[in-house]
């Protein structure tokens, strides 16, 4: 019987040790996945502008009033456009009723107020105004035919007034406070109707928007008279009171847009003519 050598069994399984020992030293171990980038942060983004929400009575051609589409339009607004864009400031407009107006501001609903806008010293005590941008005065509207030459002719008369405005004032000192001669009307266009109809004697407000009117309105047959009791008014565009910052920006804007001209073309552009010295409308 022969017998089996493990000699050449032992070599084989010590090659094949050897192979497998060289296999695993050989292998290259993967490296660990690099840790995901940190996200970028990006800048914040920018807070929108403020736009500020301006109040005006779109019921006073040709300083405020909607076209057909009801957009607000008139020398005010184009004014304060350019006013804003000057001072570095966005606006939006929003009809605001006359007679809410000032609460508006006061309460917060508006930020500014361009309505034709008298600078007094009673509303100096409740907002701030900006410089003036309007020379303005009163001025009386009668029929043709009337026999009115000054305003002490009002006396006894039906007049009609804008109500809270400084033709209501001057009228009401006229004639008294418990007159029942004072017939108060939402908007000066309406008093205007009044007395196209017979229900009033005269009308007194500012004399842009009597111009304005009695010009478009040549069937009404309506004559205009000055006098010089009517002390010299100006508008001012109002803020809330204390708000020294926006009203800065009002002014710088103001300012610029006189000095470089581009209010005598607003103003030409309404009224034909670029404005004189000291002339022209208030509330």
């Amino acid at each position: 019987m022969t017998q089996l050598s493990t000699r050449p069994f032992l070599q084989t399984l010590g090659l094949l040790g050897a192979g497998l020992l060289l296999a695993a030293c050989g292998k290259k171990e993967e490296p660990a996945p690099a840790p995901a980038p940190a996200p970028v942060a990006s800048a914040p983004a920018p807070a929108p502008a403020k736009v500020y929400v301006v109040g005006t009575d779109a019921a006073y051609a040709p300083f405020e009033s909607q076209n057909e589409k009801g957009e607000i339009v008139g020398f005010s607004m184009d004014l304060l456009n350019a006013v804003a864009a000057k001072g570095g400031f966005e606006i939006k407009f929003v009809n605001t009723p006359w007679e809410g107006i000032f609460n508006s501001l006061g309460q917060g609903d508006r930020d500014l107020l361009i309505s034709s806008i008298t600078i007094t010293d009673e509303r100096k005590q409740t907002m701030d105004f900006s410089a003036p941008y309007f020379d303005a005065y009163q001025l009386i509207a009668v029929k043709a035919t009337s026999k009115v030459t000054k305003f002490d002719d009002l006396k006894k008369l039906k007049v009609g007034v804008q109500t809270g405005t400084t033709g209501d004032e001057t009228v009401t000192k006229l004639q008294g406070k418990n007159s029942t001669n004072v017939k108060r009307f939402e908007s000066t266009p309406l008093a205007l109707k009044e007395l196209e109809a017979g229900g009033v004697d005269a009308v007194v407000a500012d004399n842009g928007v009597v111009v304005n009117y009695v010009t478009n309105n040549p069937a009404a047959k309506f004559k205009t008279v000055s006098d010089k009791a009517f002390a010299p008014e100006q508008y001012g565009i109002a803020v809330k009171k204390g708000n020294a910052e926006l009203l800065d920006k009002v002014n710088k804007g103001l300012a610029a847009v006189k000095a470089d001209g581009a209010y005598d073309q607003i103003y030409a552009k309404t009224f034909g003519a670029a404005p004189a010295p000291a002339a022209a409308a208030s509330k």
